[in-house]
């Protein structure tokens, strides 16, 4: 249930910034995010720097809109070569390495963006070192915002929705798992096949942000959006160690630079995009409902039931405790 970022987030999403790609020094990335979005122009300018520092003929071939494929189709195609580098969400970062669901499966865990930043920053250096060893550099790390679930029909309570089919990530079986043991009914499902799944009553709530609810439409056939922060998309910008190595130490210094860069503007830029994408919405009809207090300790429950069955299948049980323990100490810092 925090699917998209991909996006989600759908999105967010991550990138690539390669090296020596064969003879025609091609550097090939792919993600979910739609072309011309704030994730596709980053994506844009990290390749330019790319191009730059390559000099000669160098090309860089972005395939936006999920056109490379789902999230596990492109972490599929970056460990055979076909691309150097992908912008993923942990739908697909999971895919490599299972410690980065701590970020994004602990639904209603995290209370804000400042929370999120603490744990991520306490984990990444031990999590791109897993990235390393598995073959992938990360340059940057970005998010999507918070995901709501996007519905035909009102609903205020986790119980409302047992009533309704939900999208659900495909190679996410964990997932639908728990949601078929908590009554929910799950439709796995690519991103592509959202909106007229939805349009013919296949499924009848996508959990999403804002941002990937309005730019591909989903609001128009599943206007009523509830006001919750279920769970951050969180996102990566990685490339193959293969072409990370055929870089000169000057070239990987100048893009990594770049990569940070890219992964600071899309933080705050996508953090931005959540209320802009509400209110554009609203405007066209977006119904948003917020649960009262009593509603909100329903949820508060459910995912207080979530977290054993997410900790050792969707969360390994030691990340899930360290992330705890992180968010402890930083609420203890803050007096609260």
């Amino acid at each position: 249930m925090r699917k998209l970022f991909s996006l989600g987030l759908f999105c967010f999403a991550t990138l690539a910034a390669g090296g020596i790609f064969a003879a025609d020094k091609q550097l090939r990335i792919g993600t979910l995010a739609p072309k011309n979005s704030l994730y596709h122009r980053q994506l844009m300018e990290l390749g330019e720097v790319w191009r730059t520092a390559q000099g000669g003929n160098a090309k860089y071939l972005i395939f936006p809109d999920g056109s490379q494929g789902g999230e596990a189709e492109l972490a599929r195609r970056m460990r055979i070569g076909q691309l150097q580098g992908a912008l993923l969400s942990v739908v697909g970062l999971r895919e490599i390495e299972p410690t980065i669901g701590a970020l994004q499966n602990m639904p209603l865990l995290f209370r804000n963006w400042e929370e999120v930043d603490f744990v991520r920053e306490k984990l990444r250096p031990a999590m791109e070192k897993k990235f390393f060893d598995k073959g992938l550099v990360v340059l940057a790390w970005g998010d999507a915002g918070w995901v709501r679930f996007f519905s035909k029909e009102a609903a205020l309570r986790p119980d409302d929705y047992k009533k309704m089919k939900f999208f659900a990530w495909g190679s996410e079986t964990e997932q639908q798992e728990i949601m078929k043991s908590l009554g929910y009914t799950p439709v796995p499902l690519e991103t592509s096949d959202i909106l007229p799944s939805i349009q013919t009553g296949m499924i009848n709530v996508v959990p999403s942000t804002p941002y990937f609810a309005l730019a591909s439409q989903i609001y128009n056939t599943a206007p009523n959006m509830l006001e919750i922060n279920w769970a951050p998309i969180v996102g990566a910008l990685v490339i193959t160690r293969k072409a990370w190595d055929e870089m000169t130490p000057q070239m990987q210094d100048t893009v990594r630079a770049a990569g940070e860069k890219a992964g600071l503007q899309i933080r705050a830029k996508a953090r931005q995009e959540v209320d802009e994408a509400v209110d554009a919405m609203k405007k066209r009809g977006l119904i948003v409902n917020r649960p009262n207090a009593e509603q909100m300790r329903e949820w508060n429950e459910l995912a207080d039931k979530l977290y054993p069955r997410i900790r050792g299948r969707m969360v390994p049980a030691e990340t899930f405790d360290e992330v705890l323990a992180h968010l402890k100490t930083y609420r203890a810092g803050k007096g609260r």
